[in-house]
C-alpha cells in the first residue's frame, strides 16, 4: 500500500488514540510490525500550542518514517496552520481527525461531529491539503447516526480535495464504541473511490483482519484498542496474511522484556513522575490476561518511583510459576 510516495512495509496500521499512541508506544508497535503508526491527535487551537502536552506530541526524535501526525479542529485556517507547524516539526504525513466520537471533541463540533457539515469538511480538507507539501489522510466514521450514514459522500469530497488515503471506522458517531462494527459501508466506500481505503473497528485477531480485508476490499486495516497491552498483534497479522498460519504467542519472558523496555522509554520520554503514572495503564493491559492481575494492578498503581515500578513488573513475570500470579 502507498500513501503519496510512501510505500508501507505492511498493510497493518496503528490507529491514533489519545493518551496512548505517544512516541514510545508508536516506536514499539513499529518495531513489532506496524506498517504505519499515527500519533495522538494534536489540537489546532492556537492557545494550546505551547502547552507541555502539545510540545510532547510534536517530539518525533528517533522515529522512523514516515511520521504521521493527526490534527483536530474545526477552523480551516487553524487546521492549515497546525498542519504546517507539524510538518516543520517532522511530520511526513498529516492525518485529519473526523472520526473521534468523544463528547469533549464533538461538543466543540470537531472529530466525528464534522460529518454533519459536509461543506465545512470540504473547506477543512482543501485548506490542509493546500497548506502542506506532504500527503494528507483522513479518518472518519460511517456517519453521524444510523439514519445518516454519509461516508460515501465524505469519501468523494475527500478524494476530490486531494486526500491521499481514507480510514473508515465501521461505526457511526452515535454508536461510539458500542455494538459491533459493520463493514458494508467500508466496502461501499472502497467501491466508490480510487484512493486507498483503510478499514478500522473491532479488528482483534489475525483471522478477523483477513476477514475484514476480504469483506471490504480495503487496502489495509487499522488496529486501535486491540493493540493495548498486545503490540505484537501487528506481527501476528502480518504473518497470518502472508502464510495463512498463526504465529506462536510471545513467551512470558518476551512479554516481560517488551514491557520493561516500554516502561524505560516512558520514563525517558515523560520524566519520572509522568512516566510512572502513564505507565500504569499499560502495565494493566499487559498483565490483564494473567491470574492475579487485578490485585497486582492495584498494588503497582500505588507506586510513584520508576525503579520500584519496574522491579515489581519484573518480579510479576519472574515468579509466575512460583507464586501462581500468572497462569501457566
Amino acid at each position: 500500500m502507498k500513501i503519496g510516495d510512501y510505500r508501507l512495509p505492511s498493510r497493518v496500521i496503528l490507529a491514533p488514540m489519545a493518551g496512548i499512541t505517544d512516541r514510545p508506544f508508536r516506536q514499539l508497535c513499529r518495531k513489532l510490525g506496524a506498517g504505519l503508526v499515527v500519533s495522538e491527535m494534536v489540537s489546532s487551537d492556537p492557545s494550546l500550542r505551547h502547552s507541555r502536552k502539545t510540545q510532547l506530541r510534536l517530539d518525533h526524535r528517533g522515529e522512523a518514517g514516515p511520521v504521521s501526525v493527526q490534527i483536530a479542529g474545526t477552523e480551516p485556517d487553524d487546521m492549515a496552520t497546525a498542519a504546517r507547524l507539524n510538518v516543520e516539526h517532522g511530520a511526513q504525513i498529516i492525518d485529519i481527525n473526523m472520526g473521534c466520537p468523544a463528547k469533549k471533541v464533538c461538543n466543540v463540533l470537531a472529530g466525528s461531529a464534522l460529518l454533519k457539515n459536509e461543506k465545512l469538511v470540504e473547506q477543512i480538507l482543501l485548506a490542509v491539503v493546500n497548506a502542506v507539501d506532504v500527503p494528507v489522510t483522513l479518518k472518519i466514521r460511517t456517519g453521524w447516526d444510523h439514519q445518516n450514514r454519509n461516508a460515501i459522500n465524505i469519501a468523494h469530497i475527500a478524494e476530490n480535495s486531494g486526500i491521499a488515503a481514507l480510514a473508515v471506522h465501521g461505526r457511526t458517531r452515535a454508536d461510539a464504541y458500542k455494538g459491533d462494527a459493520e463493514y458494508d459501508t467500508v466496502a461501499a466506500v472502497k467501491e466508490n473511490i480510487s484512493i486507498p481505503v483503510i478499514a478500522n473497528g473491532d479488528i482483534t485477531s489475525p483471522q478477523k483482519a483477513k476477514q475484514v480485508l476480504d469483506q471490504t476490499g480495503a487496502d489495509a486495516v487499522m488496529i486501535g484498542r486491540a493493540a493495548q497491552g498486545n503490540p505484537w498483534i501487528f506481527r501476528e497479522i502480518n504473518h497470518f496474511l502472508a502464510t495463512g498460519e498463526c504465529l506462536a504467542a510471545p513467551s512470558h519472558d518476551e512479554v516481560s522484556q517488551l514491557l520493561q523496555q516500554h516502561l524505560r522509554n516512558l520514563y525517558d520520554f515523560y520524566g519520572d513522575l509522568m512516566g510512572v503514572r502513564i505507565a500504569r495503564k499499560h502495565i494493566g493491559w499487559y498483565c490483564r490476561a494473567h491470574k492475579g492481575s487485578e490485585a497486582f494492578r492495584k498494588h503497582v498503581n500505588a507506586i510513584e518511583a520508576p525503579q520500584q515500578q519496574l522491579e515489581e513488573v519484573i518480579n510479576f513475570f519472574k515468579h509466575k510459576n512460583k507464586t501462581g500470579l500468572i497462569a501457566a
